[in-house]
C-alpha cells in the first residue's frame, strides 16, 4: 500500500487548504495519514475542528494528535512535536511526507531527516515566508537561516507566490521548486451565490442604503483590521458600515478600539463563518490591508464574487492586485490616513468599483481550485514515479 503523512502545525491549514489535495492523493492510490493539532491554537472553531475530525473517519484516514504550537516562542511542544511526529514518520513507512506551515514545516522536516535520506520523499508547502521585501530585520535573522538550512532536507519546495518563488530558485539547497497559483478558490461557488444584497443585509441588521466594508481572516495583528476601524473612525461617515468574519485573540481590543474611536455601532464582529460567499453579496468592499500575506485566499474570493478590493501591497498579494485595475492599494498598510483615502475613493467612484468588479472576476480565474489542483496532481505524479530533481 503506497502511504502518504499530511502534516501541518494545525488542523485548519488542512481542513481548509488540503481536502482536495487529500482526495487527488487518494484518486491516485494513497493511503494518507494526518498529522497536525487538533486543539489549541487552531483560528476555526471546535465545531468546525469536530466536523474536520468527521470528515476524516469517514474517509478511513488515520489522524495522529500532536502538540504542534503556532507561536515560535513555544519551545517545550516544538520539541514535544517532534518527538511525536518521529514515531509517526520513522514508523509509518511513507513514500512520501507533505508538511506545510511555518512551525510545522519546520518541526516536521527535522523529524524526518532519517528516512528522507533514505527512502521517504518530502514536501514542503511555504504559505508566504516571513521574509520578504519590506519585512523587519528580525524576520530576516530569524526565519531565512532556518528556512535556507532545512531546505537541503526538501526535495520539493512549493511556493504559492512569485517573490518567495524567486528567491527559493536563487538562493535555497532544495532539489525542486514550484510554483502554484495559491491553494484555489471556489471561483463557481462565489460567482453562484443567489441569495439577495438585501435578503443577507436584512438577516445582518444592515440598512440597504449603508455603504458596506467586509474583511475575513483571524482577528490578529498580522491581518490588520484595526487600521480599517481607525480609519472609520478619522473618516466620520456613520453610513459606513465594516464587517469582519473571523475569530481570534484581537476580538475585545476590536471592541475597545472600535468604542474609542465612535464607531462601535458600525462594526461587526462576525466570528468563524461558514458563509462567506453570502457576506459578499452583502458587501460593496472587500477590504484586506495585511502586513504579510502568502497570497490571502480571502481577498481573492472577494474579487470572485466581483468585490472591489482595498488591500495592501506586499509579498504574495502583488501577484493580482493593481491600483486602479483591482480596486485601491495601499501601499503603507499602517497608515491610517491612506486607508481612509481609499475608502473615500471607491466610496465615491462607482463607476471605478464597477471596472473593478469585472476586471476582478477575469483576473480571479487563474487562482482557481481547479488551476491550483492541476499543478499538485503533477507535482504528486512525479513523486509517485520517483521523478529524480538532481
Amino acid at each position: 500500500m503506497k502511504k502518504v503523512l499530511m502534516n501541518a502545525s494545525v488542523a485548519s491549514m488542512i481542513y481548509k487548504f488540503n481536502m482536495g489535495n487529500i482526495e487527488i492523493l487518494e484518486n491516485m492510490g494513497y493511503q494518507v495519514d494526518v498529522a497536525c493539532n487538533f486543539g489549541k491554537g487552531n483560528p476555526i472553531s471546535e465545531e468546525e475542528v469536530a466536523k474536520f475530525k468527521g470528515i476524516l473517519k469517514e474517509k478511513n484516514i488515520k489522524m495522529y494528535e500532536t502538540d504542534c504550537p503556532r507561536n515560535i516562542f513555544a519551545i517545550g511542544r516544538m520539541v514535544k512535536a517532534y518527538r511525536q511526529l518521529k514515531m509517526i514518520i520513522d514508523n509509518g513507512k511513507y513514500d512520501f511526507i507533505h508538511t506545510q506551515s511555518p512551525i510545522g514545516g519546520v518541526v516536521c522536516r527535522l523529524a524526518a531527516k532519517k528516512v528522507q535520506k533514505k527512502e521517504t520523499k518530502v514536501i514542503y508547502t511555504a504559505h508566504g515566508f516571513h521574509f520578504f521585501k519590506g519585512a523587519s530585520i528580525f524576520n530576516w535573522l530569524i526565519f531565512y537561516p532556518i528556512e535556507k538550512f532545512l531546505s537541503r532536507w526538501t526535495d520539493t519546495l512549493i511556493t504559492i507566490n512569485h517573490e518567495d518563488y524567486g528567491l527559493a530558485k536563487r538562493r535555497f539547497h532544495c532539489r525542486n521548486v514550484e510554483y502554484i497559483p495559491g491553494v484555489g478558490v471556489d471561483v463557481n461557488k462565489f460567482k453562484g451565490c443567489t441569495i439577495s444584497k438585501y435578503e443577507k443585509r436584512m438577516e445582518l441588521g444592515i440598512s440597504s442604503d449603508a455603504f458596506v466594508l467586509l474583511s475575513v481572516g483571524e482577528l490578529s495583528p498580522r491581518k490588520n483590521h484595526q487600521i480599517v476601524i481607525k480609519a472609520l473612525g478619522k473618516l466620520k461617515d456613520k453610513n459606513i458600515c465594516y464587517l469582519i468574519a473571523g475569530k481570534g485573540e484581537g476580538h475585545d481590543n476590536y471592541l475597545q478600539l472600535a468604542k474609542y474611536c465612535g464607531v462601535a455601532d458600525q462594526i461587526k464582529l462576525l466570528g468563524a463563518r461558514t458563509d462567506v460567499d453570502e457576506l459578499c453579496v452583502a458587501a460593496d468592499i472587500f477590504v484586506h490591508p495585511s502586513v504579510r500575506e502568502g497570497l490571502g485566499i480571502a481577498p481573492l474570493e472577494g474579487m470572485a464574487a466581483g468585490l472591489p478590493l482595498i488591500s495592501s501591497y506586499v509579498n504574495g498579494i502583488k501577484d493580482y492586485t493593481e491600483n486602479g485595475v483591482t480596486g485601491v492599494c495601499v501601499l503603507n498598510p499602517l497608515d491610517v490616513d491612506e486607508v481612509k483615502g481609499a475608502i473615500i475613493r471607491l466610496r465615491d467612484d462607482g463607476s471605478l468599483r464597477v471596472k473593478c468588479s469585472i476586471n476582478n472576476k477575469r483576473i480571479v480565474g487563474k487562482f482557481s481550485v481547479e488551476s491550483s489542483q492541476k499543478v499538485m496532481k503533477k507535482i504528486y505524479q512525479k513523486m509517485s514515479e520517483g521523478y529524480s530533481y538532481l
